[in-house]
């Protein structure tokens, strides 16, 4: 019996031949495919079926590049809006500095022009802190002694008094506010020329008026200038301006209540008025000669 060749290791058409066949197949397929458009519907349902498969092995690059691109526009983004940030609290800054320049400057000229209608010489002063002492109202300038500065001084704005020059050092002053306990101001009421005494209550607390009769000619609204007839407030100054009278039916005395016209807490800079001319001295009372033979 004759063995057969099993299948396995039957061979075909030999190389060269079949390197014949398909490469006339490939030029006949070129050929027909550039004369005669016979392969564009292959190529167009091949492209169809390999687009997912495209598309997966493609889709890791492009995840990769997308999320690199969107993390470099994101940090550019956040670097930009950071510049952003930074150029608008500059330029609110710079605004905020003008404004303070503007408003520095208006109570400047305010100063010039009050300095220009007061008599007596004064000086410009800067305000460099509030004083130690938490139950009173006074303020620390940058002027002292070298300065020519003297305790009695009057400081005042372009609005009105302020307050007095108390201690003097070499190099500053500490001025006590019309508002603090301590201090008083004779005063007169603009619209009568009613004397009187305006006290301090307390640096955030209204001044007042105290020991005038209910029946007294003083109401809200009511001017009260220094009356200088204490030799150290020269007169005519504005001090406060009556915010409100109680005339109680029981009490022995009205409650008046003023509000300084000066901005006490508002500003950087005053006028420190040169101290007055010494008052002539209180004549002294000579007794009444006794009767002879007492």
């Amino acid at each position: 019996m004759q063995a057969t060749q099993p299948t396995f290791f039957k061979q075909g058409p030999k190389p060269l031949t079949r390197v014949l066949i398909f490469s006339t197949l490939s030029v006949a397929l070129i050929i027909g495919d550039a004369y005669f458009q016979l392969l564009g519907r292959v190529r167009e349902q091949v492209s169809v079926v390999l687009y997912p498969l495209q598309w997966l092995a493609t889709a890791p690059t492009n995840a990769v590049i997308e999320a690199s691109a969107f993390l470099q526009k994101q940090s550019h983004l956040i670097a930009e809006n950071r510049q952003l940030n930074d150029a608008k609290l500059i330029a609110q800054a710079q605004e905020m500095r003008l404004k303070a320049l503007e408003a520095e400057n208006a109570q400047l000229r305010a100063l010039k022009l009050a300095n220009e209608r007061n008599p007596r010489q004064s000086q410009l002063t800067q305000i460099l802190y509030n004083g130690r002492d938490p139950f009173g109202a006074k303020l620390i300038v940058d002027l002292g002694q070298r300065s020519g500065v003297s305790a009695g001084q009057i400081a005042l704005d372009a609005s009105g008094v302020v307050g007095q020059v108390i201690r003097v050092q070499p190099m500053t002053s500490e001025v006590r506010l019309i508002s603090d306990r301590e201090h008083m101001v004779p005063v007169l009421v603009a619209r009568n020329q009613l004397r009187t005494v305006v006290y301090g209550t307390g640096r955030q607390n209204p001044l007042e008026v105290r020991n005038m009769a209910p029946n007294v000619d003083i109401k809200p609204g009511d001017i009260l200038l220094t009356s200088g007839i204490d030799g150290i407030y020269p007169a005519g100054l504005p001090v406060a301006r009556v915010s409100k009278v109680e005339r109680a039916a029981g009490n022995a005395f009205a409650r008046i209540q003023c509000q300084p016209l000066a901005q006490i807490d508002q500003h950087r800079f005053l006028l420190l008025l040169n101290a007055p001319a010494p008052l002539p001295a209180y004549p002294q009372t000579t007794p009444a000669p006794k009767p002879k033979g007492q």
